[in-house]
């Protein structure tokens, strides 16, 4: 294992500055529209990394974080429809393309209504942290536009996905890595719609779904302490559970104070996750790919955000020799 990251570059200064910065591996989001991606587009980015001695390990695929209406494709999860059918073929189109270009997996989201949080708290120093109360998500919104989701219904519409993609990327070799559902609310619906994809159980149910080596999880650590009660103390055998399975594609390696329903995303030593224990399970079950930063606060200053995410690769770094020593 080692330290990776999906902070996207502006420029080869930025790309050059990873090298610096001991990072070669990371994921890499393509700028361009998804309907224009071509195996050679996505092999330029994997060139343009290498002049630096960096290996574009994985792609965010054009299914992220953001609601339906805003993410690269619509309709996958919503109801039946030509369009949903068009983008299931774009989808295995993309894998295809991924694996000529050498890429390792491709990197997703299953939601429909997106990354939920409320606001902002502070940190030390006055660091502004991305922050999620249930008591405080807004209930007067309407039903999701696409329609009420309860867990059955999205459990099928998860299943039909599965069985289209997860063939086509064993075929090609490509693994298909979930991102847990940010934040998890238990069992309750918002908006109509079912998070499924927010406990610990439903994440085990996806992976057993369809058991397949190209079929696992762009495991964020953060997200799945904030579905736990006591994340200091559970996490760990969760890491086991999925690490075991060797379902583990891509770490977000990250720390959060609170729990399930109230909690805040600090910097990985404020945390209330032991993150050198954390890795020591990584190890312990053999994890073999990138640890990466996600989510760091906001800091003042100029280049905020590279200041912030080098903190991180810096500590990572750090525990990784601590690890290996021993």
């Amino acid at each position: 294992m080692y330290v990776g990251t999906q902070f996207g570059a502006r420029h080869e200064t930025d790309i050059k500055q990873l090298a610096q910065l001991g990072v070669e591996h990371v994921d890499v989001t393509p700028r361009e529209p998804w309907t224009e991606w071509t195996a050679d587009l996505l092999s330029s980015y994997v060139d343009r990394y290498a002049k630096y001695g960096i290996n574009v390990e994985t792609m965010h695929s054009p299914l992220g974080s953001r609601d339906a209406f805003n993410n690269g494709m619509t309709y996958l999860f919503l109801g039946p429809s030509d369009e949903k059918e068009r983008e299931l073929d774009s989808l295995c189109e993309i894998i295809r393309m991924a694996s000529e270009a050498g890429v390792r997996g491709l990197l997703y989201n299953i939601t429909i209504l997106g990354h939920l949080r409320t606001p902002q708290r502070y940190g030390r120093g006055g660091a502004r942290l991305s922050s999620f109360r249930y008591d405080d998500l807004d209930q007067s919104l309407p039903e999701f536009a696409g329609g009420a989701a309860d867990a059955e219904t999205m459990w099928e519409r998860i299943d039909y996905f599965l069985s289209r993609i997860i063939p086509v990327a064993e075929e090609y070799k490509v693994q298909m890595a979930c991102h847990p559902q940010d934040p998890g609310i238990r069992d309750f619906e918002y908006r109509g719609v079912a998070r499924v994809m927010g406990t610990v159980d439903g994440l085990k149910k996806f992976e057993a779904m369809h058991d397949n080596p190209y079929h696992g999880f762009n495991f964020c650590q953060g997200t799945v302490s904030e579905m736990l009660e006591n994340p200091g103390e559970e996490i760990y055998d969760i890491i086991r559970y999925f690490g075991s399975r060797k379902k583990i594609f891509n770490v977000h390696f990250r720390n959060i104070k609170g729990g399930v329903l109230d909690f805040v995303e600090v910097f990985p030593d404020e945390g209330d996750v032991d993150m050198l224990k954390a890795m020591r399970t990584y190890k312990e079950v053999e994890y073999p790919y990138m640890l990466m930063p996600d989510h760091v606060p906001g800091i003042d200053g100029e280049e905020a955000q590279q200041v912030g995410f080098a903190y991180c690769y810096g500590y990572i770094h750090a525990l990784l020799q601590a690890v290996n020593e021993n």
